[in-house]
């Protein structure tokens, strides 16, 4: 299995330990995290003075998402707190600051299978993207310039997931983008 494994010179992080999203009904995003994606529940609590719950899935390799019920949270808001579409399908930007999807890492030799799985589950799928260093950076097709193969789909408040698997490993020249800056944005439209 292709994963990028590189040493970290300033602190010894082993992955991620948990991301914390936020849900609109934690009893609806049990039923999918577990039920529709086989993720274990391993750690569930109601937070002090009723403010809401915190849930934990686990996601593998010691890696967790968690989720947040707020009470008194507010709805979220399409375009800005997350993408209107899926990846392939139509505009996938959002604000700044929100989490633009969450991409899970699968076996490149399950890669279909679970695409195919999720859709018998009912799961609406967006299509298979190859990615790689295109002027649209994703191909049709499966070629040697391909470095990651994914498809998109929600969860039941919207939140954009991947399943997603390396097939090229990467190296120097993979890293030779300049970073562009806040001032490199285009100016905003007035509302």
């Amino acid at each position: 299995m292709i994963k990028p494994s590189n040493p970290n010179s300033e602190f010894a992080l082993g992955g991620i330990n948990h991301v914390a999203l936020v849900c609109s009904d934690m009893q609806r995003t049990v039923d999918f995290y577990s039920g529709v994606l086989g993720m274990p529940l391993v750690k569930s609590l109601d937070l002090p003075n009723g403010m809401g719950q915190h849930f934990f899935f686990d996601a593998g390799n010691g890696d967790c998402v968690a989720f947040f019920w707020f009470t008194d949270g507010p709805d979220g808001e399409p375009v800005v707190s997350s993408p209107a579409a899926l990846p392939g399908i139509g505009e996938f930007t959002s604000a700044v600051s929100t989490m633009n999807h969450l991409a899970f890492h699968v076996p490149a030799e399950k890669f279909d299978e679970y695409r195919e799985k999720l859709k018998a589950k009912g799961v609406r799928v967006g299509p298979v993207l190859n990615h790689d260093d295109s002027e649209w950076q994703a191909s049709p097709t499966l070629h040697p310039g391909v470095y990651v193969r994914s498809f998109y789909f929600q969860d039941p408040d919207g939140i954009t997931l991947e399943f997603a698997c390396w097939i090229k490993e990467f190296t120097e020249a993979d890293t030779t983008t300049a970073p562009k800056t806040a001032s490199d944005r285009r100016p905003r439209a007035s509302v």
